[in-house]
């Protein structure tokens, strides 16, 4: 029988760290992220956790001293947020290139420039080619139950690649929902024992090798594979996590989605906003419906487009900007995807949200309105993409 609780997306995240119970977590604190590593501090003070916490002087120290473990034979975690995760760039594909299954909460905050620590997606989007799988949470709930996946599909042996699991800065990491938590023995049979068939207590291992030109290409290659095949384990895990849970997960969801002329992409958090202004024009109805997007990396184009193959017009929205005069970066994937399909449907690239600015339902009323009018009238603005709640 699940335990039912009321926690915020962080101490949801934290129960999950504590029922997980890894070898080791380094970590260094940044705000929204914080009380993740406090929170297994208390834990382990309190003998609830076995877990060997690694106070380092900053990311990157945490970064390299997770490679260390990890690469040593040790279950790894750790997580950070928004300038913090900038500062591991340089480890961030160390880790990923070793193939070291580290798993990673990042609570998603502005990179630096102006200074804010508001929720926006540019932290962990600007890590996306960092060979990282990348799977997101709507709320609470999905923070708790992808991060006791997460460790399932990192260490599978198809795979063997490091995963952040990404929740949105305190709209949901310091916002209180209730949630069901599992039972601790559930847990435990669910993720399973941590038995690596190479580490460097095991034998003679490089970690992180200089790789010349006849054999770094190679290595690139099967660090793609192993990403691209992530997709088939995370569905697999998904399905299996749904039988003890009840709550099966797969690469995206759709939300009224299959007879819907009118659709929003989005990741994260305005996913439930999103929600609610389905229910009031499905309620009149509107002919409307959201693809939610919850694995970023590896980028899930076929499955995205198939289930978008009826839509009259779809916006694609971002809560991140990439400065590329194109929108942001679902967009500029998606949009690709969408033209390989040889899609008919008008595309709308919106980006919202940048530095905590509110996303309402109203917000999400008015992009349907304007998908209505696109599928009708055709796409004329002349700008390649738009801002909502912008003040001009």
């Amino acid at each position: 029988m699940s335990i039912k609780e009321r926690m915020s997306g962080n101490e949801a995240v934290a129960y999950a760290m504590k029922q997980i119970d890894p070898d080791v977590m380094p970590a260094f604190p940044i705000t929204p992220s914080t009380e993740l590593p406090q929170n297994v501090a208390n834990y382990i003070a309190n003998g609830q956790m076995t877990t060997e916490f690694i106070p380092v002087e900053s990311e990157h120290s945490a970064m390299s001293a997770a490679i260390g473990a990890e690469a040593a034979g040790a279950r790894t975690m750790t997580a950070t947020s928004s300038a913090g995760l900038a500062f591991m760039w340089e480890m961030l594909y160390v880790a990923s290139s070793s193939r070291l299954p580290i798993v990673m909460a990042v609570v998603n905050r502005a990179l630096t420039g102006p200074l804010n620590i508001n929720c926006e997606h540019s932290d962990s989007m600007g890590a996306r080619d960092s060979g990282w799988i990348q799977i997101y949470a709507e709320n609470n709930q999905e923070a708790y139950d992808n991060f006791l996946q997460a460790y399932r599909i990192a260490e599978h042996e198809d795979v063997m690649t490091p995963v952040m699991i990404c929740q949105d800065g305190f709209i949901v990491s310091h916002g209180v929902e209730n949630i069901e938590l599992i039972e601790d023995d559930k847990v435990k049979a669910f993720v399973g024992e941590y038995n690596p068939k190479h580490s460097l207590l095991n034998g003679p291992m490089a970690v992180g090798p200089y790789a010349t030109s006849p054999y770094g290409m190679e290595a690139k290659r099967a660090q793609a594979e192993g990403v691209n095949r992530a997709k088939d384990v995370i569905v697999a895990v998904g399905e299996e996590f749904g039988k003890m849970s009840g709550r099966s997960y797969g690469l995206y969801e759709g939300y009224c989605l299959e007879d819907a002329d009118y659709v929003i992409v989005a990741i994260g958090s305005a996913c439930g906003t999103t929600k609610d202004a389905i229910d009031e024009m499905r309620a009149e109805g509107k002919k409307v419906g959201l693809l939610k997007v919850r694995v970023f990396r590896p980028f899930p184009a076929k499955e995205l487009t198939d289930a978008l193959k009826n839509a009259k017009a779809i916006a694609i929205m971002d809560r991140a900007e990439s400065y590329s005069s194109q929108g942001g970066p679902l967009a500029a994937e998606l949009s690709a995807a969408l033209f390989a399909a040889k899609s008919k449907a008008e595309v709308k690239k919106i980006v919202y949200g940048l530095n905590g600015r509110d996303y309402r339902v109203e917000d999400a009323k008015n992009v349907y309105a304007e998908l209505e009018r696109i599928a009708k009238e055709g796409n004329d603005d002349p700008f390649e993409y738009t801002y909502i709640g912008l003040r001009e």
